[in-house]
């Protein structure tokens, strides 16, 4: 046995016998997640190391006490952001409690009396707090910015003598939080929508029920998209079946665009039409309509919040794009400068990236803690990345992990975060962690065309391009505006699938096509039989890249199956295909 002056970290689950018993599997894989993402990863950056796990908590030694403290405070503030979009009867929460002892290590596992007062304190500290006693509270009174509060002396269950507590505050504590001022900067920067309440045009008292409904449903899935600051329900419910002038209630509200519409039933069918306004020049932005059999109210309900939710944000960005356009300003805030960004980098050119790196490193200097911009960074780094337009790219590659590590510090809750997370970890062939990271942004935002698209993607790579087929067209039908790159996943899906023809529909849609997706149209060709179409494909492929070669091309997929692998590579020599164009040269010089 060993006996050293350690810091020791309690913490526990709070009512973890309630939840299991609610949702068990539910549960688990909510505190798994919580494990992997956040609580694994800070023990480690602060040089922790967990001695004992049970199935609600954890007892963790630090040599450094203000490690330890700045571990607790990193997940406290990272799981209150967590829990912020979550059910208070769901939410997961932590109780933690830090003392400085002698510890006795024994077998990897540690006693004493540290351990026994870090178990006790730990009980004592607020839901989602932190409980110190005085020797901890002594170290890191110069040392961390965090407030620290006298709780007096406390009687500790079967500890002989009265231990002197203390709470530490989590309001503008050591670590970057999300401050009431950043916050206030990043909504005014940000597109502020208000949805207003549907019209009921049914003359039928029951049908308010659904047009309130479906507002409500509107403007909780708009929330989920992070890049957008949406007015709650209890402001936007106050004009309801009230007389109102379009812009003096954006201007009450401090809302640049509106969203009106209504609902009619018509027999057995209801209508529900929509409509985008922008406030400042009172000019109608985008508009549609849904009309759909009245089979189940609540079926047609949330077909027609995911078509809105999906398809809505898209209308609002290329408004404000066509403004940005007109404008032109010479100093633009942290937010424009993330969706011009965005429009270059969706081009994919060297230039357009570079340009895009600019815009959003000026993003981040005017406002540092913006998340999205920090996950946006990341992505058109690894765009960079992937096709070698970087000098260094290990340097690179680190500052990508960097980048992606900041965001999720900064808002885990933000689905584009996680899918940005999932496509750098596919283009690493790192297929585990990138559907972990796949799923999660598909919970937090499960009707964003580029979330589902990306499962269908990830879906085709993991050797069911079946189901990604129909992930993909479910993408296309929530944004009927969706990238015309989307006909290119479902093109490379079907040809999985071993659906030639349809793949080559699929691939037909695209206005122009790169050496890539020529490549898939000369496989289909090459395993269809017709070697003149899959002869003029690839004369394309080489025209488009004079140095292709069979295996490099093969090496920038993703299978997770070596078959799904051979595939295309038998499709490609079928269609002409070999080891490069040099060689051939080579070959004929001989």
């Amino acid at each position: 046995m060993k006996q050293r002056l350690a810091a020791i970290l309690a913490a526990d689950m709070v009512g973890y016998s309630r939840l299991m018993e609610a949702d068990e599997a539910g549960t688990i894989a909510r505190l798994r997640t919580h494990r992997i993402e956040l609580i694994d990863p800070a023990i480690a950056k602060n040089e922790g190391r967990i001695i004992k796990t049970t199935g609600d908590g954890m007892l963790v030694e630090f040599q450094s006490v203000t490690d330890a403290v700045r571990c607790a405070v990193e997940i406290q503030q990272r799981m209150k952001r967590r829990n912020s979009d979550v059910p208070q009867d769901r939410r997961i929460e932590f109780r933690i409690g830090i003392n400085l002892g002698d510890i006795i290590f024994d077998d990897d596992d540690i006693f004493g009396d540290g351990v026994n007062i870090a178990a006790r304190i730990e009980q004592l500290a607020d839901v989602g707090g932190i409980c110190v006693t005085a020797a901890v509270a002594t170290q890191i009174a110069d040392r961390l910015e965090v407030p620290i509060e006298d709780l007096g002396e406390k009687k500790l269950k079967n500890i002989s003598r009265p231990v002197q507590l203390f709470r530490i505050g989590l309001e503008g504590s050591a670590l970057p939080s999300l401050s009431e001022e950043k916050d206030e900067k990043r909504a005014v920067s940000k597109p502020s929508i208000v949805v207003l309440p549907f019209d009921n045009m049914s003359g039928d008292p029951e049908q308010e029920f659904f047009a309130d409904g479906l507002t409500e449903d509107i403007i909780t899935e708009l929330s989920r998209r992070h890049e957008l600051f949406v007015i709650s329900r209890n402001s936007s419910f106050v004009y309801k079946n009230q007389p109102m002038n379009v812009r003096d209630v954006a201007e009450k509200l401090g809302a640049r665009y509106l969203v009106e519409g209504s609902v009619r039933k018509i027999g057995d069918r209801v209508r529900v039409t929509v409509q985008l306004i922008d406030a400042i020049n009172d000019t109608h932005v985008w508009a549609d309509k849904y009309d759909r059999k009245l089979d189940d109210i609540f079926a047609i309900q949330d077909e027609v919040t995911a078509a809105i939710a999906a398809t809505l944000p898209g209308r609002l960005e290329a408004a404000q794009r066509d403004q940005l356009a007109r404008t032109k300003p010479a100093n633009m805030a942290a937010y424009e400068c993330v969706l011009t960004a965005k429009v270059l980098h969706h081009r994919g050119t060297v230039a357009d990236n570079e340009q895009a790196r600019a815009l959003i490193d000026r993003a981040l200097e005017l406002d540092p803690g913006y998340a999205h911009a920090h996950a946006w960074r990341a992505c058109i780094l690894g765009q960079a990345w992937v096709h070698g337009w970087c000098e260094d790219k290990d340097a690179t590659w680190a500052e990508i992990v960097a980048e992606l590590e900041r965001a999720l510090a900064l808002d885990d809750n933000d689905a584009d975060v996680h899918r940005i997370l999932a496509a750098v970890n596919v283009n690493n062939n790192e297929l585990t962690t990138a559907r972990y990271h796949q799923e999660r942004a598909l919970s937090l935002n499960p009707n964003y065309d580029l979330v589902v698209v990306q499962q269908g993607e990830l879906l085709t790579w993991l050797g069911r391009p079946e189901e990604g087929a129909e992930w993909i067209r479910k993408a296309m039908q929530l944004n009927p505006h969706h990238p015309e790159r989307f006909w290119s996943h479902l093109g490379k899906a079907r040809f999985a699938a071993r659906q030639y023809g349809e793949a080559i529909e699929s691939f037909m849609h695209l206005s122009t096509m790169d050496y890539v997706q020529h490549a898939f149209v000369a496989a289909c060709y090459g395993w269809l039989g017709d070697d003149i179409a899959a002869s003029a494909h690839m004369t394309k492929v080489r025209a488009l890249t004079p140095d292709f070669g069979l295996e490099s091309f093969l090496s920038t997929l993703h299978y997770a199956q070596e078959s799904d692998r051979q595939h295309i590579r038998e499709g490609l020599v079928k269609a002409g295909a070999d080891d490069g164009f040099s060689a051939r040269n080579d070959i004929a010089a001989q």
